[in-house]
């Protein structure tokens, strides 16, 4: 009989592949994804009475079909069907997967993914409780786990403790699509177009709340914005952090990226987001993500 060692994640010197899987809500470039080896499922985006996958649809068509037709897109999750055909095309090549699902609190595809995951064997379920490149640091630290050779139970259980860490925060300059889409109040939505507020959207306990109140020109209100995160969020891990965007000028984008620099990060990566991201967040959106534990990681 084959044992398994957990310390060399082998069964009788054989080596156990482990896939880390995500949604197309974790918003990385084309290149990321197979930097990073992740294996992507999408979900669905209907434009009107067209049907397509997060992924084909760029930001500028969410936002030009919005423009011409006053309404927002609807997205649809990942459904149990899809789930399944994902995980087994998967497991023809790979032991175990750890699958890193958007919050539970935003779609039902993390329900959907964990009805899948029951009738199979070594399919880990994580509810990241974010979005976008949230998402995309806890894959990549899953990553990171996998290729020091952890088991995926072990990799799946460390990624949970990081989770709360997660700090996902972005910078609106108009709150038309979060009320268009129902995630914010008429009141707060009149007021801020009123008083001219450039809101800050933070994600906490799988959530997109409030957080600071800006006012004033774009550019500004970010730079304020990424300044007092890094304030306010101030224990970093330094080797992996995203600037992710739906519309910016390369100005505003490059003096996000430099503020992120200056803290200490080694790697910064630009990401544009995906369809589904923009249908709720709409243009002029930009965010900085990353871990702050940095002083609790091994």
């Amino acid at each position: 009989m084959l044992q398994y060692n957990f310390s060399e994640n082998k069964f009788g010197g054989i080596e156990v592949k482990i896939a880390i899987s995500a949604e197309s809500t974790i918003d990385l470039t084309k290149e990321l994804i197979e930097k990073f080896d992740f294996k992507i499922v999408p979900f669905q985006i209907f434009l009107g009475d067209e049907n397509r996958y997060d992924g084909e649809v760029t930001c500028d068509e969410i936002i030009n079909f919005v423009d011409k037709n006053k309404v927002l897109p609807k997205t649809g999750a990942v459904n149990e069907s899809q789930y399944s055909n994902h995980f087994k095309s998967i497991l023809k090549d790979y032991d175990a997967i750890v699958h890193l699902s958007l919050s539970s609190e935003l779609s039902s595809a993390y329900s959907n993914a964990v009805k899948v995951a029951e009738k199979m064997k070594n399919v880990f379920i994580v509810d990241t409780r974010s979005l976008s490149t949230g998402i995309a640091l806890l894959a990549i630290y899953a990553k990171e786990l996998a290729d020091k050779g952890l088991d995926a139970k072990s990799v799946y259980e460390k990624v949970l403790k990081r989770i709360p860490y997660v700090q996902a925060s972005f910078e609106l300059k108009r709150l038309d699509y979060l009320y268009k889409g129902g995630r914010c109040s008429a009141i707060m939505y009149f007021g801020a177009n009123l008083l001219k507020i450039r809101p800050q959207i933070i994600v906490k306990d799988g959530k997109m709340i409030p957080g600071k109140k800006y006012r004033g020109s774009f550019e500004h209100v970010v730079k304020s914005y990424c300044s007092d995160t890094l304030a306010q969020f101030d224990n970093p891990d330094l080797k992996h952090g995203f600037v992710t965007y739906t519309t910016a000028s390369p100005e505003i984008i490059k003096m996000a990226v430099e503020s992120m620099k200056e803290r200490g990060f080694e790697n910064v990566y630009i990401t544009r987001a995906g369809g589904t991201i923009t249908s709720h967040c709409g243009e002029n959106c930009l965010g900085i993500l990353y871990i702050n534990d940095g002083e609790n990681q091994e």
